[in-house]
């Protein structure tokens, strides 16, 4: 049986495991053929507080038409960072031309965290997200994300699981087929709540949280839920396997001395 063909649409940054440097070293060694489209050069992570950053918007304008010429298709592509409402269109529109095709569309939100946007992120790129979200079967923002995208208040001290499901249900009035919240304080314990339009059950998974910040995480996270989704594991399970893993990989890097360049995944893939 052929492999299945993933593409990454993400930034690409030259120094520091996050984004596309992140997830294509965790599918490739999940057994995956990994292609990549990136939205943006970027110099080094940007949790340095310098950088040097330069959009692709252009260069991705002239692939799309090659690749379709070509006849190249995919079985999954995941998003992350888009750079720009033009960017975004264009994404929107090759993801809806492939998912017609058959396609998995797994978008990951990425704008902010800890209850803010990024630097530079506007609510003109959120509402580019907004959109992204309407062509995907599987999101997972993280709460952050999914309170601006939703238009809901944020609130540092949690949520009830109640609260949780409706945000979930929120996310999925937007298109979205299945959708995860990540790094959610539910009931009083960090979570990840999720919701299976297969099953049409929600679910809840607290876990134990290793206090280091390493930029990338999310990404890693990502890469590990759909390689073991595209195995076929259904989605609670695969969600699990994906908080363990990387907390596997949180727990040996948690001492190492520069964080900012991310987590050596490539030393580390076999926790995997």
């Amino acid at each position: 049986m052929a492999k299945k063909q993933i593409l990454l649409i993400n930034d690409l940054a030259g120094y520091g495991k996050v984004a596309t440097a992140a997830m294509l070293p965790i599918l490739s060694y999940m057994g995956y053929p990994v292609y990549n489209m990136p939205t943006a050069l970027v110099s080094n992570t940007l949790d340095y507080g310098k950088f040097n950053i330069m959009e692709t918007t252009d260069y991705m304008q002239g692939v799309f038409p090659v690749w379709k010429e070509l006849g190249f298709t995919f079985d999954a592509i995941a998003t992350g960072f888009i750079c720009s409402e033009r960017q975004a269109k264009m994404v929107v529109d090759y993801c809806r031309e492939q998912a017609e095709r058959g396609t998995l569309i797994f978008v990951d939100p990425i704008m902010g965290d800890e209850g803010k946007l990024y630097n530079g992120v506007t609510e003109d790129r959120v509402e580019c997200m907004r959109e992204m979200i309407s062509v995907a079967h599987l999101i997972f923002p993280n709460y952050t994300e999914a309170a601006y995208l939703t238009r809901t208040p944020y609130q540092p001290q949690g949520v009830t699981y109640r609260e949780a499901r409706e945000l979930l249900d929120r996310l999925r009035r937007m298109g979205t087929r299945s959708a995860l919240i990540t790094s959610i304080l539910v009931d009083g314990h960090p979570s990840v709540v999720g919701y299976n339009h297969y099953t049409g059950r929600y679910f809840l998974l607290p876990y134990e949280e290793i206090p280091v910040h390493f930029p990338g995480t999310g990404d890693m996270f990502s890469a590990i839920l759909i390689g073991h989704l595209l195995k076929g594991k259904p989605l609670k399970a695969s969600t699990r396997e994906a908080m363990d893993a990387l907390y596997r990989l949180i727990d040996v890097n948690k001492d190492n001395e520069d964080k900012n360049r991310g987590i050596p995944v490539e030393q580390w893939l076999r926790l995997l």
